[in-house]
């Protein structure tokens, strides 16, 4: 399991988790619990160069559909092929096996919240 509190995460249900240069971003929990079973994920592809909060993707599920937003600004250098090929690990396993992109991180990641900022903003879900 992944450790929850070193994690990064967005007002709209994304999280971070940063090592060296590449971010690794997810929806959260709360997100996953939220849309029910997702049966659609759209990721940009890689070599897409994204801007932090600019919509990068979307992910449907049984229940709706919502936009991804990017939480950092940096290159698409992988896309996760499991989750493409079979989205419902996305909602099954959002911070382990359901992660989205990898992205290769230019300029500061700032601007996101920490494990208790995130709890307190969804009211005790992650």
């Amino acid at each position: 399991m992944t450790d929850l509190t070193a994690l990064q995460y967005t007002a709209e249900h994304e999280w971070v988790a940063v090592d060296g240069d590449t971010a690794t971003i997810g929806i959260t929990d709360h997100a996953a619990e939220q849309l029910g079973d997702v049966v659609y994920v759209d990721m940009p592809t890689v070599g897409t160069v994204l801007s932090a909060n600019d919509v990068m993707g979307e992910i449907e599920s049984t229940k709706s559909v919502s936009e991804l937003y990017a939480p950092v600004s940096g290159e698409v250098v992988e896309v996760n092929g499991d989750a493409d090929a079979d989205p419902s690990i996305v909602g099954d396993d959002p911070f382990g096996a359901g992660w989205l992109v990898k992205v290769r991180v230019s300029g500061e990641v700032s601007g996101l919240l920490d494990r208790d900022a995130y709890v307190a903003l969804t009211g005790g879900a992650a």
